[in-house]
């Protein structure tokens, strides 16, 4: 079974946000909300010229990520969502998930959004520290991570996730562990913990250069790890992830499709695609990529080869696939999937590397 003969994820990306957070090196841009509209419209005009491409592909998943896609008024996250359920055949029971940052949604907007489809809400609450999320420079405080999740269910989400940062300059764990144990009081049906990592050209990058705050603590943060493991095992959540937990039935399809090595196909600035054997990106910045997208789409693009939007194409041959899909597959608990494996390839793990298996 190749590849191509399984459904497919479909990842939206929205780069604006309200304001950039130190740590961050997504591709994101503040005080860009007036290109909205525009951006929308492009965004479906890309889709339109993958229909094609992908008729007879089922779209398993959407992911909606940013940036903050909670930035978008409803009537616009409304109107690509139905765009792309017009364009491509979006599976009955597809996993559509957006995500949210707790200073930019309330009851009335997430119910709206629960309305258009979208069933799966990922909050990026980072930590319940205000002197935390100060620290990170996130716009909200401890109480809208609160009131986020609330309203969350209140919308009428029963699939909720949020994402907590762990391992900060100066952090003790007992300020981590009052943040995990106030999540898991909140009940969430999945949880992300990233470590901080320090990523080149970002604001906090050139703190730590400039010895304005430390670097992160690998130690503290792989103790605050250990105890993450055991504290939400305890909670009843499944560690299926290198830094993913869920309950029974929530964990996140659609990353499982990244982790799987599966396919996927990106709209948006920046977005990267992962489609027959190509992984490709386009163009970082919102603006030429809505430019480049009418360019390709006057021209009648056909192909990935004559899409102005992309910046980066790179062919994967079989050898780099099946690295890909051993060291991807190695971040899951359940390791790679060896039925599958020998299935897409025609070969076994054991034909293949039988010298490093114990």
């Amino acid at each position: 079974m190749r590849s191509s003969d399984r459904g497919i994820g479909l990842y939206v990306h929205i780069p604006f946000c309200t304001a950039k957070c130190g740590y961050c090196d997504f591709n994101s841009y503040a005080n860009h909300e007036h290109l909205i509209p525009s951006y929308t419209s492009a965004l479906l005009n890309d889709a339109s010229l993958w229909a094609g491409a992908l008729r007879g592909r089922r779209i398993e998943t959407i992911f909606f990520g940013g940036g903050t896609p909670t930035l978008n008024p409803v009537a616009e996250s409304t109107r690509i969502l139905d765009g792309l359920r017009r364009l491509f055949d979006v599976a009955p029971d597809a996993e559509v998930s957006i995500e949210a940052n707790p200073g930019s949604i309330t009851t009335e907007h997430l119910a709206g959004l629960r309305s258009a489809g979208f069933n799966r809400l990922s909050i990026g609450v980072q930590s319940f520290d205000d002197g935390e999320l100060a620290q990170l420079d996130r716009i909200h405080t401890a109480e809208d991570a609160r009131e986020g999740i609330r309203c969350a269910r209140a919308a009428g989400f029963d699939n909720v996730s949020i994402d907590l940062i762990y391992g900060l300059p100066r952090q003790h764990l007992s300020s981590w562990q009052r943040t995990l144990g106030e999540a898991i009081a909140l009940a969430p049906d999945h949880i992300s913990a990233y470590a901080l990592t320090v990523e080149e050209g970002t604001p906090l990058a050139r703190d730590v250069a400039r010895g304005r705050v430390p670097a992160p603590d690998g130690d503290a943060q792989a103790e605050h790890y250990e105890w993450t493991q055991d504290r939400l095992a305890a909670a009843g959540y499944d560690h299926y992830e290198i830094s993913n937990w869920a309950r029974p039935g929530h964990r996140c399809r659609h990353n499982l499709i990244y982790w799987q090595n599966r396919e996927y196909l990106g709209l948006g600035a920046g977005a990267h695609s992962f489609l027959d054997g190509v992984r490709f990106s386009a163009v970082l910045l919102p603006q030429r990529y809505a430019e480049l997208v009418a360019e390709s789409a006057a021209v009648g693009a056909a192909g990935l080869d004559e899409l102005c939007h992309i910046a980066n194409r790179e062919p994967i041959d079989e050898a780099l696939s099946i690295a890909d899909t051993l060291i991807l597959g190695l971040r899951l608990c359940d390791g790679v999937d060896l039925e599958a494996f020998a299935q897409r390839y025609g070969r076994s793990v054991a034909e293949l590397h039988g010298d490093l298996i114990d």
